[in-house]
Order: C-alpha cells, then sequence, then structure tokens
C-alpha cells in the first residue's frame, strides 16, 4: 500500500463514517455509556475526538481584514509593458495568470455587517510562473499614516474600546488630532465611498509606491488601480441601514451568487509610473501614501483585466486561511522605500504565522504553483513529503544550484540613522482639492459626518478646536461649514 496515494481530500471519502485515523464508527448516534442512561464513558475515543475536533474549529480571526470573501479566477495582459518590468506575469498580451482575490473590511469582527464605514481590503494574489505575488491593497488610494510604527495605536483607537467593546467616535476625534496626515484619508472614507454597495462594485489600490525592473536593470516608480468594469456604486446611510438590515452578509452574497449566476465581475488593471529621477520636483513625497499621485501628471496606463468566475470550493479554507503578504513579489517587481510599505513586508507574514503556523505557505490556497526548492524543514504541521537526506546548504552531495540571476533595483541609500517624519508632509493640500472636487450636496454629506463624529459624546473642545484647525487648513470654507455645524449642534 502506498501511504501517500490518498492525499486528504473529500474525493477519496468512505462511504461510512471513520475516526480521523481512519478507523469505522459502527455508531455516530450514540456515546458508550454505562447503560442506556450513563454515565458516558471517557473510553469513547470517538466521542473525545468529534468533539475536541469541534472545540478547535475556529482558527484566530485576523486582527484587521476578518471579514471578507474570495472568489478565483485569472489575470490577462491586455497591454506590454514588458519595456518596464521583466516579470514574468506581464511577458505579453494575452497572457492569463489564475488569482484568488479576497474583499474584506477593515476593522471590525469576522461576523460584523458589510454596511459599516470602513476601508474595504482589496488583496490579489497571482500563481505566477516565478512564484506567488501578492498585491496586497484597499478600494481608497490612500491610507491613514505614513508611518507603521503608529499602526497598532491607529487600529487600537478605530477598534471597540476596551472597557465596553463599543467603537466610539471620541477615541478616534483623539488620536486623530495627532495625526494630522490623514486629513486625507478622512475624504474618502467620510465621503460615500465610504460604503461600497458591494465587493463588485468598487474600485482597488496598491496604496503604496512599488516599483517596476526591466530587463535591462532600469527602475521605474509605479502605482496600481483597479477599475471594476460595472462602475463604482455607494450605500449612502439610509440605504446601508436597510440592506444590512435584511442581510448583514449582503456582500460577500451578492459576489457569490453573481458569479454563480455567471454575471463574473472584472476589473481593470491600470498602472500610474514615474521615473525615479522625478521624486523630487513635486511638493509631496511620491513614496508618501497618504498621497495621490495627480492623473493628469501620471496618467492612468491599461495593463490588463482580472475576471472573477469560481466560487471558493470551501469557505475556510480558502478565504479564513487564505493569507496575503505585500513582501511576496516576483523578479521585475520591488518595493519602495515607503515606510509603510516597509513595516507590513514584515508585518503581514508575522501575522499569518501567528494565525496559521510557520507552515502557511504549504497550504493548497498559499502554496506556489510553479516547482520550488529550499531547506525550510519541519516546524508545526509540516506535511510536505520530503525524502532527501541534505537539507544543508552548499554540499557536494546535492546538485541544487542558484536560480538564474535577474535584474533587481540596486538604488544607491545613504543617510543618517534617526527616527524623524518625511521633509515634504504637506498634509492638507490634496484633501483640500478632494473635498473642493465634491459637488454641493456631496459636500455637506461629508461635513455631516466629520461633524458628527466631532460633536458625539465625549469629544473635548481641545479636541474639536485642532479638527476644525486642520479642516481649515484643507480648505477654509470647509472649515468654516464645519465650525458652523458644530456650533448649531450646540458643540462651540
Amino acid at each position: 500500500m502506498d501511504p501517500y496515494k490518498y492525499r486528504p481530500s473529500n474525493h477519496f471519502d468512505a462511504p461510512y463514517w471513520t475516526t480521523n485515523s481512519g478507523v469505522p464508527v459502527w455508531n455516530n448516534n450514540n456515546s458508550l455509556t454505562v447503560g442506556s442512561r450513563g454515565p458516558v464513558l471517557l473510553e469513547d475515543y470517538h466521542l473525545i475526538e468529534k468533539l475536541a475536533q469541534f472545540d478547535r474549529e475556529r482558527i484566530p480571526e485576523r486582527v484587521v481584514h476578518a471579514r471578507g470573501a474570495t472568489a478565483k479566477g485569472f489575470f490577462e495582459v491586455t497591454h506590454d509593458i514588458s519595456h518596464l518590468t521583466c516579470a514574468d506575469v506581464f511577458r505579453a498580451p494575452g497572457v492569463q495568470t489564475p488569482v484568488i482575490t479576497r474583499f474584506s473590511t477593515v476593522i471590525h469582527e469576522r461576523g460584523s455587517p458589510e454596511t459599516l464605514r470602513d476601508p474595504r481590503g482589496f488583496a490579489v494574489k497571482f500563481y505566477t510562473r516565478e512564484g506567488n505575488w501578492d498585491l496586497v491593497g484597499n478600494n481608497m488610494p490612500v491610507f491613514f499614516i505614513r508611518d507603521g510604527i503608529k499602526f497598532p495605536d491607529m487600529i487600537h483607537a478605530l477598534k471597540p474600546n476596551p472597557k465596553n467593546h463599543i467603537q466610539e467616535d471620541w477615541r478616534i476625534a483623539d488620536f486623530f488630532s495627532h495625526v494630522p496626515e490623514a486629513m486625507h484619508m478622512f475624504t474618502f472614507l467620510q465621503d460615500d465611498i465610504g460604503i461600497p454597495l458591494n465587493y463588485r462594485h468598487m474600485e482597488g489600490f496598491g496604496v503604496h509606491t512599488f516599483t517596476l525592473i526591466n530587463k535591462e536593470g532600469k527602475v521605474t516608480y509605479v502605482k496600481f488601480h483597479w477599475k471594476p468594469t460595472c462602475g463604482v456604486k455607494n450605500l449612502l446611510e439610509e440605504e446601508a441601514v436597510t440592506v444590512g438590515g435584511s442581510n448583514h452578509s449582503h456582500a460577500t452574497k451578492d459576489l457569490y451568487d453573481s458569479i454563480a449566476a455567471g454575471d463574473y465581475p472584472e476589473w481593470k488593471l491600470m498602472i500610474q509610473t514615474m521615473e525615479v529621477a522625478d521624486e523630487d520636483k513635486f511638493d509631496f513625497d511620491p513614496l508618501d501614501d497618504t498621497k495621490t499621485w495627480p492623473e493628469d501628471i501620471f496618467p492612468l496606463q491599461p495593463v490588463g483585466r482580472m475576471v472573477l468566475n469560481k466560487n471558493p470550493d470551501n469557505f475556510f479554507n480558502e478565504n479564513e486561511q487564505v493569507a496575503y503578504c505585500p513582501a511576496l513579489i516576483v523578479p521585475g517587481i520591488g518595493y519602495s522605500d515607503d515606510k509603510m510599505l516597509q513595516t507590513r513586508i514584515f508585518s503581514y507574514a508575522d501575522t499569518q504565522r501567528y494565525r496559521l503556523g510557520p507552515n502557511y505557505l504549504m497550504l493548497p490556497v498559499n502554496a506556489p504553483k510553479n516547482v520550488h526548492h529550499n531547506n525550510h524543514h519541519d516546524g508545526v504541521m509540516n506535511f510536505m513529503h520530503r525524502d532527501e537526506e541534505v537539507n544543508y546548504f552548499p554540499s557536494r552531495f546535492d546538485p541544487v544550484r542558484h536560480s538564474e540571476k535577474y535584474p533587481y533595483q540596486n538604488m544607491k541609500v545613504s543617510g543618517n540613522r534617526e527616527k524623524m517624519c518625511i521633509a515634504k508632509e504637506n498634509n492638507f493640500a490634496q484633501a483640500g482639492a478632494r473635498f473642493r472636487s465634491f459637488d454641493p450636496a456631496r459636500q455637506q454629506r461629508f461635513i455631516n459626518r466629520i461633524a458628527g463624529m466631532l460633536t458625539a459624546p465625549r469629544v473635548t473642545q481641545e479636541v474639536r478646536r485642532v479638527w476644525l484647525g486642520y479642516m481649515s487648513q484643507c480648505d477654509s470654507t470647509l472649515g468654516q461649514k464645519l465650525a458652523a455645524k458644530c456650533q448649531a449642534g450646540g458643540q462651540m
């Protein structure tokens, strides 16, 4: 008998019940007892195994992005960008690569409503011929902070109060009164797009600046954008109450039902590119994730399309156990010095090792689909079959070699070791420009939402004054109207 013939799969199920070790179970209805009334005997191994397995069905939920849904499909190149990158995934128009995409809310628990005002995660895992590439972003092009050292505090402020487990505006207003760079992000979060209609009708962004490296070794800065072909649609507050009240999993259901019906959601992948030599020519830092690149200067360039045409086979295996990490890149794609990105390179893999174990990349949904080889042995739940005798490198007994060298970014880095903010903060200009781009009704809705936060119980006059100062620096009219709204509520 070949012990490796039957890999764990329901396709090899027996027609009768067994224990996890394969022993037949002739009675799955009654516990082993003394007499018909009990007591129950501890020696009933099947009973103990069944309960113990059930007790451990839940794994630690994600600290952020706990609530989410996945779908599978493909990415297809439609436009040639081989002059910008040697990445195999972009090698030629027509090339298709399998993907699994996860959409999520950020702050709340795994079972929370999908109609809450919250950023949405938009993460795509490309199973390329050169390994997995994870493009892990959100439905908003910027972020709250630019340095990852603030991330735990920011999430703590946005999450429920640890004393009463209620999300409270006074905590949010207090924390962000110390974070002026967040004002741009708030013009997205408290805008109408703060509650997407569903996952199909929202954009996606890589948020950070990455790099593309071509076969000559030239490095180009890049930002990634996903544009839904069905358009962007959102829910206003009253609509969100109605939708969420009827189904708190409406976005998950919409995604699943659409794919099941053959109405496959599709997004166009667009990029913005910038010459590295030009990064100091603007009044903002192009590596600052609280900023966008103006599209009139850096136009969107089409690259490809993503089609999601298959639902997960099992929600737990392909949603709860799928693990994304922005550190996972492939030849031809690189990181920038964006401080927030640099922090996420460590943090995402670290949290997956905590949630899923050190061998999480062996799980089928996370494993690369190309051949791979390393000496990362053993560890908890290592189920890879290995029979080699040499698990070190180099060795004259093992013919494994280094891969062929590929271009990588070798830009010079210099400076003093220090803890300090970037030089070009410019925290308010883009936030003000975005506010002015809204029509009057949309501006008023934005003002109402910010005013609602600033007039919430326990928000102090000092915190309110700081926020009004920030908003006035974004746009003087915004500051005046926001102050009037707060004053009308008796909070000035």
